[in-house]
């Protein structure tokens, strides 16, 4: 599956009263990537964010740092994508904050419409993000 990065200079109007980065401005940028991952398989018109499944913050991040956020689709359901996005601080290989997002594609009515899109897992890791994704997903 293919992997789409785009970076971000953390500056201080990104900070909240501790100095570290801001989950808000997470958030804008992580929902930004993960639609970058979506809009790979799928019309970026047709497409909704319905679901932010968890954003982990696993250590701070500082301003002046650099982030990566790396972001795959990795489970396609009958109307729905769901991307994994990772952000990663100086090129460092550990996380700094990850989790799954929910895309919906919608018809000209705005309804949920069928996407044909297939995802197919080839690496191990793939194969489990593709599986926790799943499980997120109601009735799953």
């Amino acid at each position: 599956m293919k992997e789409f990065n785009s970076y971000r200079l953390v500056k201080s109007e990104d900070l909240n009263h501790h100095g570290t980065l801001f989950a808000g401005r997470t958030s804008e940028w992580f929902v930004e990537s993960g639609f970058i991952a979506a809009a790979h398989y799928l019309k970026p018109e047709n497409i909704v964010c319905v679901k932010i499944h968890g954003m982990l913050f696993k250590k701070p991040v500082q301003r002046g740092d650099i982030t990566r956020f790396s972001s795959k689709a990795v489970y396609s359901g009958k109307t729905s994508i769901t991307a994994y996005i990772k952000v990663l601080i100086n090129d460092e290989t550990e996380a700094a904050v990850d989790g799954f997002i929910t895309f919906v594609n919608l018809d000209e009515n705005g309804k949920p419409a069928p996407h044909n899109a297939v995802l197919i897992p080839e690496s191990d890791e793939e194969k489990k993000l593709a599986l926790t994704a799943k499980s997120l997903l109601p009735g799953k």
